[in-house]
């Protein structure tokens, strides 16, 4: 079956940390860029992109809300991104959902509806005290 396996979410207090985790099942990253997109609190569809990672790792992008704080990675070895989450704010809560695509530029898309070849199932952070 050909699909992406998000995990990783949970509570944390704020300045907290959580790795997200993205296996790809029943293909190979190698030939994907990989990233993540945010859907915020009632937000339905919606989905800001959070950070994008080619298939070779020279092009990296992340969101300026994330800038500093937030380290995407990739071992194709494994077939697994990561998105490590540092110094995590109230505002970063959402369902996260990692994307595998074979543009880079899907990762940077202004688009709330964006498309990717494919989506994980989301997993869940949330940022509170």
């Amino acid at each position: 079956q050909v699909q992406l396996v998000d995990s990783g979410g949970g509570l944390v207090q704020p300045g907290g940390s959580l790795r997200l985790s993205c296996v790809a099942a029943g293909f190979s990253l190698d030939d994907y860029a990989v990233g993540w997109f945010r859907q915020a609190p009632g937000k339905e569809r919606e989905r800001e992109a959070v950070s994008g990672l080619g298939s070779e790792s020279r092009r990296i992008w992340y969101s300026d809300s994330v800038k500093g704080r937030f380290t995407i990675s990739r071992d194709n070895a494994k077939n697994t991104a990561y998105l490590q989450m540092n110094t995590l704010k109230p505002e970063d809560t959402g369902v996260y959902y990692c994307a595998a695509d074979r543009e880079f530029l899907t990762f940077k898309t202004t688009d709330p509806y964006p498309e990717a070849d494919y989506w994980g199932q989301g997993t869940q952070v949330t940022v509170s005290s």
